[in-house]
C-alpha cells in the first residue's frame, strides 16, 4: 500500500471548518491555528472564497484565500 505525502493531497474545501494548521514560519509566536468561519462568494450558492484563521495563542484573526493553504511551503495541516 502506498501513502500520498501530506503536500500532495488534495484539499477539500468542504472539510475546511475547524480545520488545524500549522505556520511553516511563525510571527510572534503564532504558529498553531484553526478555521473558524467560511466566507462565501456572491451570490452565496457559489461556494467560498476565504477562510478565517484563529491564532490559539494570541485568539488573532486573520483571513486569507483557502487555496493559500494548500501552500505547503507556508502551511502544513494539523498540528505539528
Amino acid at each position: 500500500m502506498t501513502t500520498t505525502p501530506p503536500a500532495l493531497r488534495r484539499l477539500s474545501p468542504d472539510k475546511l471548518l475547524l480545520s488545524k494548521w500549522t505556520a511553516v514560519d511563525p510571527v510572534d509566536r503564532e504558529k498553531h491555528f484553526i478555521v473558524t468561519r467560511l466566507i462565501a462568494l456572491e451570490p452565496p450558492a457559489q461556494g467560498f472564497e476565504m477562510v478565517q484563521l484563529e491564532a490559539l495563542y494570541s485568539g488573532r484573526n486573520m483571513l486569507l484565500p483557502w487555496r493559500a493553504l494548500r501552500d505547503p511551503s507556508t502551511w502544513l495541516q494539523g498540528w505539528l
